[in-house]
């Protein structure tokens, strides 16, 4: 069951590209049948030159067969063309494939399936596919070609040298079978272990500050070490089960060339084979010996592609929890006014037992900044994620302007509502570029105007490149606060209806804090803004104050409001106080 779904597989990357394919097939087999042609002319050239003969009796037979030799050369190299550029294209259109595919998949995807994981994926296993569908299937239609032609002709010469000559390969293909699953597996191992050693590298050179902050060089070099050790060993097994299959295939298939001379030699001198028919029958079996002792590789490719068939299309069948139906609506950005209403909205992650929103209500007004603040694990950023749709909300829970985001296609929802989260991610790019990344097309003094609002510009000034500095991969080469006004300042930019900020000036000042939300707040068209914050200086300058504990807002109201009440924010207030004093 399992071969017949990759073999379907297989005829879907080939489906696209099946012309050049069948003209490589046919070229192969037009190789093949020449291949015969000539084999029985020098058959016919060694039974007329048996006795006188001239040098222009010679050549009447030589400048033919190295006319046709040419020719199946040019065949031959025409074909590899053919078939090797399909396994190319399929290679290419297979990693667009992925790439578009991961992007259409859900954050939470990406949580539970290592990054290094997938680009093993997305480039080691998409290779073994293009050997497969190039080299395989070469290797496979010019044995097939080479048995169903050469056979006959064989046959019409000699039945019983032909059958004497080739009772060996029934054991050939005993051993193949007998080795198949053992190959698979180790190949599927390998596999493995690839990706594990992918990880390791992607995870340490992201990580590599605090693997030296931390002094855990020697800790990374044994652990490396040890995943290395294991696709050494692993390689090393699965060298030792082909090293033991392929000469096994390769000695019994010439043992086929001595069945035929020691045979053909005794019925020469006993004058019962011509001279001709016997080298005929040596050059067919030489024929035969290579596309058969080529078979274990074409098995080693083909183990090779079933399992990386199976790892690719683990990624390609799974589909996004999260994506556009035949219902969802347009909605354009200038449509929108920014009221944001949540109607007892509940959401818990697929592994966990406790809901990490539960009941939550709320209506925000257009332009109105509201801040979030509560303890570690409240459900702050479970929310600021649930808006743009980064979780997969049921219907009838969250809505835009009244409309329910889960009925808006996730472009129009995503473009009018910008998103700063917690990690400031930045590209290894410049400044300028990772400002404008929403939008690339955007003028210089567009991307300076959000960097002065944000608070960045007079720093960016003072780096040597200014807006035409790299900043390195994440952004490193930035600090923390750095990072987090550039990534606001991109957010800026695309000038959405709503921003949302996810503790996003965790690592700004109050006094810079506030000021760029003051900022935010003011103008002609004013934004409708969700700070979270653990920041209580800043989200006191909120229009007002969400209190979230265990998945539920438990206290509304502006900071004058809140601290009359006896509850979470005031104690919150009264800790901030304190740390205030003591600072």
């Amino acid at each position: 069951m399992a071969t017949k779904r990759r073999l379907a597989k297989l005829g879907d990357y080939l489906r696209p590209h099946w012309q050049a394919a069948t003209l490589g097939v046919i070229a192969l087999l037009t190789v093949n049948g020449l291949g015969v042609y000539i084999t029985l002319s020098i058959r016919s050239a060694v039974d007329k030159l048996s006795g006188n003969f001239t040098y222009g009796d010679v050549l009447r037979y030589a400048i033919p067969l190295i006319l046709l030799t040419s020719s199946m050369w040019m065949i031959r190299m025409a074909s590899r063309i053919w078939i090797f550029g399909v396994g190319r294209q399929v290679e290419f259109e297979l990693k667009q494939q992925i790439f578009q595919h991961l992007l259409k998949l859900e954050p939470a995807y990406f949580a539970t399936h290592p990054a290094g994981d997938l680009i093993s994926r997305a480039t080691s296993d998409v290779d073994n596919v293009r050997r497969l569908l190039g080299f395989a299937v070469l290797s496979l239609a010019n044995t097939l070609f080479a048995y169903s032609l050469t056979l006959p002709a064989m046959l019409s010469i000699s039945v019983d040298l032909t059958l004497a000559s080739l009772a060996i390969y029934p054991a050939m293909f005993f051993l193949v079978h007998l080795f198949s699953d053992r190959l698979r597996n180790e190949q599927a191992q390998v596999q493995e272990d690839i990706a594990d050693i992918s990880q390791l590298i992607q995870e340490d050179v992201s990580g590599i500050s605090l693997i030296k902050i931390y002094a855990q060089e020697e800790n990374e070099r044994r652990g490396f070490a040890e995943k290395n050790q294991q696709l050494l060993n692993s390689n090393l097994q699965l060298a030792k089960t082909r090293n033991t299959l392929f000469p096994l295939i390769g000695g019994l298939a010439n043992v086929s060339s001595l069945i035929i001379i020691w045979l053909g030699g005794t019925r020469i001198a006993a004058g019962t084979l011509a001279v001709g028919d016997f080298v005929a029958l040596l050059i067919f079996v030489e024929r035969l010996v290579f596309p058969t002792a080529l078979l274990g590789f074409t098995i080693t490719a083909y183990q090779r592609g079933e399992v990386s068939i199976d790892r690719i299309e683990a990624i390609l069948s799974n589909q996004p929890k999260i994506q556009d139906t035949e219902k969802t609506i347009s909605l354009s950005s200038a449509q929108v006014k920014g009221e944001i209403t949540a109607k007892k909205l509940t959401y818990t992650y697929p592994d966990s037992q406790t809901p990490a929103l539960q009941d939550v209500n709320f209506t925000i007004a257009p332009g109105e900044l509201v801040a979030i603040v509560g303890a570690i694990g409240s459900g702050k950023s479970t929310l600021a994620n649930a808006l743009p749709r980064l979780l997969d909300i049921q219907p009838g829970q969250l809505f835009l302007d009244g409309i329910d985001i889960t009925t808006i296609t996730l472009a129009d929802l995503r473009g009018a509502i910008a998103y700063v989260p917690q990690d400031s991610f930045l590209f290894s790019t410049t400044i300028k570029n990772n400002i404008r990344y929403g939008d690339p097309v955007r003028e210089q003094w567009e991307v300076e105007d959000v960097a002065k609002q944000s608070q960045i510009h007079s720093e960016i000034t003072n780096f040597p490149q200014q807006y035409g500095t790299i900043v390195g991969e994440r952004g490193i080469t930035l600090s923390g606060g750095q990072r987090q006004r550039t990534s606001l300042a991109r957010a800026m930019l695309i000038d959405a209806p709503v921003l949302i900020l996810d503790d996003a000036l965790s690592s700004v000042d109050n006094q810079t804090a506030t000021a760029i939300l003051r900022n935010l707040s003011s103008g002609k068209q004013r934004k409708t803004v969700i700070f979270i914050t653990h920041q209580l200086a800043a989200a006191a300058t909120a229009d007002r104050i969400f209190v979230m504990d265990r998945g539920k807002i438990i206290q509304v109201g502006t900071q004058a409001e809140l601290l009359q009440q006896p509850g979470l924010y005031r104690t919150l207030w009264s800790q901030h106080q304190v740390e205030e004093l003591l600072h």
